[in-house]
Formats: structure tokens, sequence, C-alpha cells
């Protein structure tokens, strides 16, 4: 089977300037820095603030409990709010999502139980959750791997006529990785329905984006590629679901790929092992953090009567309720079977893992009877 595919206009560089709709102090942007694109509805608002609200608080629970010992480690998405959740709500349920280790919260928004997406962190049990069930490929470690798996997926559907889009998550540093640009040449050639969402948080580990990269910026890399690029103000939801809803759309109407930077700013340190305090200043951090992607939205909502005090509380409380019910499933005592570890690796096993697992097998029967 084939599929026709057109040739587009050559796109152009995109704006310099991030596009954004609500900015730092709460208020609706008009003119150029909005690139054209309107503000969402109220309704879509409001839910963008609830699930951020929900997401940051299952963040710091879950940061509190990996320093405590309870997960083996956990790279934090505090101040990438916007970008998660704002990009994973322009998705249908239909919709594919190729998220990283970061992205968490990502999962959360996506359906994906708290249990079930701190498996994997506590080393328990594969992705810890169904991939089929929830559209969603399991948490990639490698960077910009999971790119070609997108790119992979919406040819796919593409060839068997259905209008599934992808959406992938990168970092800015995975952009320098060379499946980053096998995955955004193949589907710029295919036209496949993917949008590429590099969430440029400014450090790739320890790295500033300056060592990464000598673009002027990283949207830029799309028009060498042959497709539109955006950058957009990271920590503004309302923009960031604007530009991805927009991507979506033309990714479903059949016109190829797009990809989205996202500026924004990793708040806590890459993960518990990490001690950013080498490579970056604590004025830098305080600077982003007046730069609050739930605070400028919760400014911009109480300003137009969205958002009453009985709506906070509402909201503080189904937090907190999530972060008990985290609580709740990390003190309980789970039960693995170690030989799992081999389950679903192949479909025909090879005989390699065979070995393998008889080895682990032999060693577990030894160790029960020397019990």
């Amino acid at each position: 089977m084939s599929v026709h595919i057109e040739r587009n206009e050559a796109p152009v560089l995109p704006q310099a300037t991030p596009l954004t709709l609500i900015n730092d102090t709460g208020h609706a942007v008009a003119g150029d820095g909005t690139g054209g694109f309107e503000l969402p509805e109220p309704e879509i608002l409001k839910s963008l603030y609830r699930r951020m609200v929900v997401a940051r608080r299952f963040d710091t629970q879950v940061t509190a409990l990996t320093r405590q010992g309870r997960l083996a480690t956990y790279p934090s998405a505090l101040g990438q709010e916007a970008c998660e959740i704002g990009s994973v709500m322009a998705l249908r349920t239909s919709d594919w999502l190729f998220p990283t280790y970061r992205d968490t919260i990502a999962l959360l928004t996506r359906g994906i139980s708290p249990a079930d997406i701190l498996e994997a962190f506590r080393g328990d049990w594969h992705s810890g959750y169904d991939p089929k069930a929830h559209r969603t490929a399991p948490a990639a470690t490698p960077l910009a791997t999971q790119a070609l798996h997108a790119v992979g997926l919406g040819t796919a559907a593409r060839l068997k006529g259905d209008n599934t889009v992808a959406l992938t998550f990168l970092g800015d540093g995975a952009t320098s990785e060379g499946d980053a640009h096998e995955a955004f040449n193949f589907a710029a050639v295919w036209q496949a329905p993917v949008i590429f969402m590099v969430q440029n948080n400014q450090f790739a580990i320890s790295v500033p984006l300056k060592k990464q990269t000598h673009a002027r910026m990283l949207a830029d890399k799309a028009v060498g590629y042959g497709m539109p690029g955006y950058r957009v103000d990271g920590n503004d939801a309302a923009a960031v679901y604007a530009v991805v809803s927009a991507a979506v759309e033309r990714a479903r109407s059949g016109h190829g790929p797009t990809l989205i930077e996202g500026l924004t700013y990793r708040i806590e340190a890459h993960t518990n092992s990490d001690d950013p305090s080498r490579y970056r200043s604590n004025d830098d951090v305080l600077a982003w953090k007046a730069r609050d992607p739930i605070e400028r939205l919760e400014k911009y909502l109480v300003s137009q009567n969205l958002l009453s005090e009985d709506d906070r509380s509402a909201i503080a409380a189904e937090a907190e309720s999530l972060a008990g019910d985290i609580r709740d499933a990390m003190n309980a005592e789970v039960e693995i079977d170690p030989l799992s570890l081999f389950d679903h690796v192949y479909a025909e096993p090879r005989p390699a893992l065979l070995e393998q697992r008889q080895f682990l097998a032999d060693e577990l029967s030894a160790s029960e009877d020397k019990s």
C-alpha cells in the first residue's frame, strides 16, 4: 500500500519571541506576540489549571517519597506542567503519546493511575501500565528513541487510512541525538501525522543548551527538515494548548508533522541523584519561579471571574486526595515474580534469553533451599 505525498510550501523560520497568550503577570496578550492564535475556551483554561494544580501535588509528593527511599529515582517535572498538560489535552483519546522518563504528569493527564505510573520507578514491573489501553507507549529513558517509534506508528496509521495522530516529547538535549534527526527527517519525507514537542528546559542533565546547539533556537531546526516550527512560551498553558491543537489538526488533516519548542525550565534537579547547584545559579531558578505556569493562569482566571475560592478549595482537596492515594500505593508491599522480567521481551523468546531465565530460576531455587 502506498500513500500520495504532496509537497508543501517551504516553511519559513519561526518567530524568535515565544508565542504567548497569557503573560507572566496573568494578562491576555494581544498583537504579534500571539502569532495569530486565540485563547482557548474558558472551560479548557479551567481544566488546564485544575490538572496543573493536581499534577504539581503529584510531583511534590513523589519527590518527597523518593527522598525517603520509597522509589529508586524520580525525574521531577515541576515547572513544566504547562508544556506537558497543555500538549496532552490537545490529543484525542484515540491518539498516541510517546513520552520520556520525565513526563509522568503527562501520563497522569492521560488517565494512568499514580500507582501504575510509579511502578517503573520502583523497579517493579516493566512500564507499569498497559500501553495499548492508554494509547501511551512506555516512557523512554534512551534519548530520542521514542521519536522514531512515534513516526513509525504515525506512518502506519496513515497507510491504514485512520486519522490517529502521534505526539512525542523530547528534551532539548535529545535534539542532539541521531535518532532525533532520523525521526524529524522521515516524518517530513513521509508527511507522518506526528507532533514533536521539544521541552527546552535549558539543561541536558548539567549541560546548558549553548553547548548542545549553535542554532538560533531549537524551533529553527524544523525548517531544515521541511516542516513548520513554532517557539512557544512553555510556561503558558493556554499558548501550548492552542499551538499543539493547531498542529494536531494539521496532522490529522494529512498535512504532516510539526516541531514545537516549548521554552520552559526544570525547577528541580535532573533526578534525586543530581546536584544542580554545581551548574546553575539560584538567581536563575528564582527568575523562572517568578514565571510559574500555575500562578499566571490562576491570576488570569481570577481576573475574569472564572475561578472562585470554592473552585480552588475543591481543586486543592482533589490534589490532597491524590497525594494520599500515592502514599498508600507506595506503602503497599508488592509481590513481584523476578522471572516476569523476561516476559514480553520478544514474541518468540531467543535461546539466550531463555538461558538467562533458567539461570535466574536456578539461583532463586537455590536461595529458597538455603532459607
